[in-house]
């Protein structure tokens, strides 16, 4: 979600569906960042009725381009409602920003297009550290426990389409 429109996600998402499973990948690189952004997530879905120790599963990857790869298999596995993912890049010298970027984001894209699970993308991708603690658990909030949110919506709309 866009910052400005912080905290603007549809309310009343308290209660995750019956039966809830959700798959968390969490890549490493900027760990204190992702991890944050996790711990924003499992204590979200606990709030809204998932048990950590039985509907939350949390997998670790390298870093941000295997979150595909991860999902995928996550999917694959056939034990998930929904899948979160979580990166953090953060702006450097060189071009490797924009192909790390834009590999995550068409990996995860293509996935939601021809899966029947959803994945939500919880990558942030900033300018600086400073940006990425604003959004994992500072003055912007944690954008880990609006990635819950929109996992528990989106278990609720698949659900209600089938």
């Amino acid at each position: 979600m866009a910052t400005n429109l912080k905290n603007a996600a549809p309310k009343g998402l308290t209660k995750a569906p019956e039966d809830m499973r959700v798959a968390i990948a969490t890549a490493q690189w900027n760990s204190e960042i992702t991890h944050a952004l996790q711990r924003g997530a499992i204590e979200t879905l606990t709030a809204a009725g998932l048990d950590p120790d039985k509907d939350i599963d949390c997998y670790a990857v390298p870093g941000a381009v295997e979150l595909t790869f991860a999902a995928s298999q996550l999917i694959e596995a056939s034990q998930y409602d929904a899948v979160i993912v979580f990166g953090c890049v953060i702006r450097g010298d060189t071009p490797h920003f924009d192909y790390v970027c834009q590999s995550v984001t068409q990996g995860i894209t293509a996935l939601n297009a021809d899966c029947d699970i959803p994945v939500i993308f919880g990558v942030l991708t900033v300018e600086n550290q400073q940006q990425a603690l604003d959004r994992a658990g500072g003055a912007l909030g944690n954008k880990g426990s609006e990635a819950a949110e929109a996992a528990i919506a989106m278990v609720q709309f698949a659900r209600s389409v089938k």
